[in-house]
């Protein structure tokens, strides 16, 4: 497993958000966004608060990526101040990780 390590963690009350910012050891060009989201919410035990991953970068020649993420209380504050194509990748994320659903077909 990884091991995260903060870098930084700002409580932001102007735009009212806490802004964190992560290097995720280990996991270089194998973590995606929506997992990472995962060990944030883990490791800082945000249940029930939005959490946006806004940017991470992987570093050349190390296994190490460093994320930047946006925590939020309320889903509609962050749809007023975060780009709403984030949003979109977000969605396009987690529609493919969900299962197809099965289609009944009618009897013959």
């Amino acid at each position: 497993m990884s091991m995260i390590e903060t870098l930084s963690d700002v409580n932001n009350t102007f735009l009212s958000r806490r802004e964190i910012t992560c290097t995720f050891r280990g996991l270089g060009g194998k973590l995606k966004k929506l997992e990472a989201v995962d060990m944030i919410s883990k490791q800082f035990k945000l249940d029930g608060k939005v959490i946006i991953p806004i940017n991470m970068k992987t570093h050349s020649g190390r296994p190490e990526i460093t994320g930047i993420f946006y925590v939020y209380d309320d889903e509609g504050l962050a749809k007023k101040q975060v780009n709403p194509v984030i949003f979109t990748r977000l969605d396009k994320a987690k529609a493919a990780n969900a299962p197809p659903e099965k289609k009944e077909e009618p009897a013959a």
